[in-house]
């Protein structure tokens, strides 16, 4: 059965869509915050309460009196502050933030891991929020030296994450109870497409793969995002059952003793391959189950791995696909929050 996804979530490419196991599926270009539904659409903004004080991930308390001019360090966290309604506050994003695609218009401070502080202070930001990754630490540093609030957040690799890092951001941006909100309708989402999960008679395993061009190819185990989507979709994570942990470099022997029925990658790392045939170069994987029947499926990097507020429709398709048995079944509709 052909079905038709939402813009920008995955692709099953064309050399690969003659499938009777798996539904096809279409290469759309992302839709902007107007003309989707769902919870990336921002709501009216809501009215700071500040000045708030919170104590952040390491241990720093943080004063935060002024969110006018807010930096977040990363994709997901800019998406969450831009979905609680305070998207016209953000100066300037990291360069994993492409969605909305607003996003992408504002100045860039480089990559989450690899910051200075010079590129930041230059953005005159009143406040500066991220996660444990962010750094180097001595930029960050320089930053709170300069007298800029700076916030890091825990980053849980779970399917709790969007709902703990929705409440954590809007905590120290004075907007709990819109957080609130705005996690409870996420998690909903979450947990109902975990039930639809729970009728599937199909238990298919399920390899994902991380890939960078050939310098960065790994193979994702027990303790990653990646898991934690495959797991909650009702499939087998082939990494964590055969033993891995974390991301590990691919090798031949890995990916055969994964045996994966569906192999699952990033966009942007397809991409960086040249292509799906490229992809099959890698040792072991087109002698694969899913290499052979061309089982790939292809998301978009920061809607499957970022764990933000669209995480909960991502995961319903992820089931959908990874379930073909569940595409005629009645959707579990997730309850409105008032």
């Amino acid at each position: 059965m052909q079905r038709m996804v939402r813009l920008g979530v995955f692709l099953l490419l064309s050399a690969f869509l003659a499938l009777p196991a798996l539904p096809t599926l279409a290469a759309q270009q992302p839709a902007t915050p107007e003309a989707e539904e769902g919870p990336a659409t921002p709501v009216p903004p809501p009215t700071p309460q500040l000045p708030v004080t919170v104590t952040d991930v390491q241990g720093n308390t943080v004063t935060v009196e002024d969110v006018s001019r807010i930096v977040p360090l990363s994709g997901d966290i800019a998406e969450i502050i831009w979905t609680l309604g305070l998207g016209a506050n953000i100066v300037g994003v990291d360069v994993s933030a492409v969605y909305p695609a607003e996003l992408q218009q504002l100045p860039k401070i480089g990559f989450e891991r690899q910051l200075s502080a010079e590129g930041i202070l230059a953005l005159n930001p009143t406040v500066v929020i991220g996660k444990e990754q962010a750094g180097p630490a001595a930029a960050l540093d320089q930053v709170r030296a300069a007298g800029v609030p700076v916030v890091i957040l825990a980053e849980p690799q779970t399917l709790d994450a969007p709902a703990e890092k929705i409440r954590a951001v809007a905590e120290a941006l004075g907007v709990a109870d819109a957080g609130e909100e705005l996690a409870n309708r996420v998690q909903s989402e979450i947990d109902a497409a975990r039930e639809l999960a729970a009728q599937a008679t199909s238990k298919p395993r399920v390899l994902f793969l991380y890939v960078r061009g050939g310098g960065t190819q790994l193979i994702g185990g027990a303790g990653t995002v990646s898991a934690a989507m495959i797991e909650g979709a009702g499939a087998i994570d082939a990494g964590s059952e055969t033993g891995l942990q974390g991301f590990v470099p691919v090798t031949a022997e890995a990916i055969a003793a994964a045996q994966p029925d569906v192999i699952i990658v990033p966009g942007s790392g397809v991409g960086s391959l040249g292509g799906m045939q490229g992809l099959l170069e890698i040792p072991g994987v087109a002698q694969t189950p899913a290499g052979e029947q061309g089982r790939i499926l292809v998301y978009d990097d920061l809607e499957f791995l970022g764990m933000t507020p669209r995480t909960g429709k991502m995961l319903q398709e992820l089931v959908e696909a990874l379930h073909p048995e569940l595409v005629d079944a009645t959707p579990v509709a997730s309850p409105e929050v008032a």
